[in-house]
């Protein structure tokens, strides 16, 4: 199979509910979706990267130009058919861009897969039905709001909430939700890197937050400051995870040599693609790390990819999947919907789903043709 076409499509989804972190918000969720076209079927990926370069160096301009003049173009110019173990070393000469890369290695599997007539799940070895949803809930205008949020999540029926927290809304909000709903439900936090390790009330503050049973701390620190996250584990009874500091097999590999965590959160776009991500599952549950699966405000092309993913068996937590309606008051595909606290994971070829064609007309702003 070759790539005979491509094409890059901008879409705007209006947010229903902004998340805040202490990274900033988003309101309009810009979507950039890759189409492929690989003859006998056609392939859709999404890049999850945001507009502006604060949770990553990655952003949808810099992922548009590089998946023009580069990665497209390298797939394209492939001598011999492609299967989905060779896109990874084809693209390895474009340094970074791993967002960029995950969305166009997505919409080359996923046309694979429809032509294969396989799903993405069974073909990465998924051993789920469905998954378990979590929601992620950010920073509120006050702490009586937050625990009148984290409660419609959970009648909803949610099976886990994480709360985004920073130095000076960490203490307060968590311990008025614990006070709430008590110790049963599953609680964790999620600080984006907001965290000092060098100041020492912001790690009085970390190891507060001990008396709350926690299911994790995900990232206090920078990306690249391991031995602090280290550090702070050997103090700490709250099971570290990292998420922007897990970017490869070798990253997780130092982690987890200097001890940094003992979860991890793992996201398709962050880390590569769909085998990058299957590779740190797959390292992960070697070492005993259980593992769960982050969300970046995907639209349903990204979410499908990231149910099909949670499938897996090492996928021990609830992930940051939750319903379309979370996010969106219209998806572009058929929108995922919750039961009894999970999600159905997709059957049908491929991902599973794609594009309703109206409605992707309706809320593209810009469509570009790959030149190859």
């Amino acid at each position: 199979m070759r790539l005979h076409g491509a094409e890059l499509l901008e879409i705007h989804l209006p947010v229903v509910d902004p998340i805040v972190t202490a990274a900033g918000g988003e309101e309009v969720r810009i979507v950039l979706l890759v189409r492929a076209d690989l003859g006998e079927a056609v392939g859709w990926g999404e890049c999850v990267a945001f507009h502006l370069p604060y949770y990553s160096s990655e952003y949808i301009e810099a992922a548009a130009e590089v998946l023009r003049h580069h990665l497209v173009p390298r797939l394209a110019a492939a001598q011999e058919p492609l299967t989905p173990e060779r896109i990874p070393a084809l693209l390895a000469p474009v340094h970074g861009h791993r967002m960029a890369k995950a969305a166009l290695e997505c919409a080359v599997l996923d046309g694979w897969l429809r032509a294969e007539g396989r799903s993405l799940a069974d073909w990465l070895g998924g051993t789920r039905a469905a998954v378990d949803c979590g929601v992620s809930i950010g920073f509120q205008e006050s702490v009586e709001q937050l625990v009148a949020t984290v409660g419609g999540y959970l009648d909803a029926g949610y099976r886990r909430i994480k709360l985004k927290v920073g130095p000076g809304w960490d203490l307060e909000p968590v311990a008025a939700v614990r006070a709430a709903f008590g110790d049963e439900v599953p609680l964790q936090v999620d600080a984006n890197c907001a965290y000092d390790p060098r100041d020492a009330a912001h790690l009085g503050r970390l190891r507060a937050l001990d008396r709350h049973g926690l299911q994790l701390i995900e990232q206090p620190f920078g990306s690249e400051l391991l031995l602090d996250h280290a550090e702070l584990a050997a103090s700490v009874e709250t099971p570290i995870c990292l998420d922007e500091s897990i970017t490869s097999v070798a990253t997780l590999e130092t982690a987890l040599a200097v001890g940094a965590c003992t979860v991890v959160n793992v996201k398709l776009g962050r880390v590569g693609g769909v085998l990058a991500a299957r590779a740190i599952h797959d390292r992960c549950e070697e070492a005993g790390i259980p593992v769960w699966c982050g969300g970046m405000l995907e639209s349903g092309v990204g979410r499908a990819a990231n149910v099909a993913l949670a499938s897996l068996p090492n996928f021990r937590l609830p992930g940051d999947i939750s319903e379309s309606r979370r996010y969106f008051a219209e998806d572009i595909t058929t929108p995922f919907t919750m039961d009894d606290g999970q999600i159905t994971v997709p059957t049908g070829p491929g991902i599973g789903v794609e594009p309703d064609p109206e409605r992707l007309e309706r809320l593209c702003v810009r469509r570009t043709p790959v030149e190859l």
